[in-house]
């Protein structure tokens, strides 16, 4: 299945196909919800989108090392050099490293702002130092590298039905809305790592402290002020998808069932949340199974109309703000998205 996507992107290389094939590994193995999504793109774009996340999640991991004998200062040198491969591998469209080598052919194929990918590692560099954010202001102007820039790298990918320009704050407030759900949904984890991504003025205003939230964390005991401060961050982040909901229509036709997917399973995330009495310092929550079963054959479904549609009118799939790749759409097969489930 692999091959077939690589196939279909015209990624013949042998090098270039290992090292694509490595992120789409990172994808599956740690963004279970976005790769599920991601298998309702057509085949000849899923190679980018693994690329765009592996390296993300690349460099997450250097950061996030549990490593006893990788120090602050041995992480640091780590994304240095990282940084540094990715300069030069953007420079030349290819790189030593296989991450980065997939990065910069997606980055020439699609003509993606390099900005993008250098305000993404300083927001890399901050977490080795920074671990809490006084007021949401800050904790955003944050998020700008680590999670609104991807969106914007995305766009290129998916195409659009109107100006990039007009969709790019949308895509922004997506991926700067599911990383708030991931704060929320890992605030125990993060605790454990000496991060707080939680806002303290928002703490602080019903209550709470970094010292109360450990506290809950090492007894397993609970506090009603830390639901009530928990509520409201969740009451944030929905204001967040809000933000980004108009931009799901401004995509081509063909990716809004991808992202359309991702942007309902991870505001499920939120429900899972609530549901759970925001029990997320003592335990992760989980969208249940038959729920995203639900929402992929439903977007599986969207994906099928949306071929037949451009199959009778033969207009092109990817919008007008996009090189015309490749003309005919691949087949999506039901096998590709239900497997994941498993």
């Amino acid at each position: 299945m692999t091959a077939r996507e690589l196939d279909a992107a015209a990624i013949t290389d042998p090098a270039l196909r290992e090292a694509y094939t490595q992120c789409r590994r990172l994808n599956a193995r740690h963004g279970k919800t976005y790769f599920l999504a991601t298998r309702l793109l057509p085949a000849d774009r899923r190679s980018a989108v693994h690329a765009l996340y592996g390296f993300a999640r690349w460099a997450d991991d250097i950061v996030d090392s549990t490593d006893p004998g990788q120090s602050v200062a041995g992480r640091a040198a780590a994304l240095q050099h990282l940084a540094a491969q990715l300069r030069a591998g953007l420079r030349a469209g290819h790189g030593d490293q296989p991450v980065v080598h997939a990065l910069a052919d997606t980055a020439r194929r699609y003509a993606i702002d390099q900005q993008h990918f250098a305000d993404f590692m300083k927001a890399m560099h901050d977490d080795l130092s920074v671990t809490d954010y006084a007021t949401y202001t800050d904790l955003r102007r944050y998020m700008h590298g680590s999670a609104a820039v991807i969106g914007l790298q995305m766009l290129p990918v998916l195409g659009t039905v109107v100006p990039r320009a007009e969709a790019e704050p949308h895509a922004a407030a997506l991926g700067v809305a599911f990383q708030l759900t991931n704060f929320l949904r890992d605030v125990g984890e993060d605790l454990d790592r000496g991060r707080v991504y939680l806002p303290a003025d928002l703490l602080q205003a019903h209550g709470v402290d970094r010292q109360r939230l450990r506290w809950s964390r090492d007894t397993g005991r609970r506090d009603v002020r830390i639901t009530h401060a928990l509520r409201a961050f969740e009451s944030m982040t929905r204001g967040v998808y809000r933000e980004a909901a108009p931009g799901i229509a401004m995509l081509a036709e063909v990716s809004r069932p991808c992202i359309r997917t991702a942007f309902i399973l991870y505001a499920g995330i939120l429900d899972a949340i609530a549901a759970d009495g925001y029990a997320v310092l003592h335990r992760r929550a989980v969208v249940p199974r038959s729920r995203r079963i639900t929402v992929a054959v439903d977007g599986l479904v969207r994906v099928v109309r949306a071929r037949i549609r451009y199959r009778r009118t033969g207009r092109q799939p990817w919008g007008e703000d996009l090189h015309p790749g490749t003309e005919r759409m691949p087949a999506i097969r039901p096998s590709d998205v239900c497997q994941e489930m498993a």
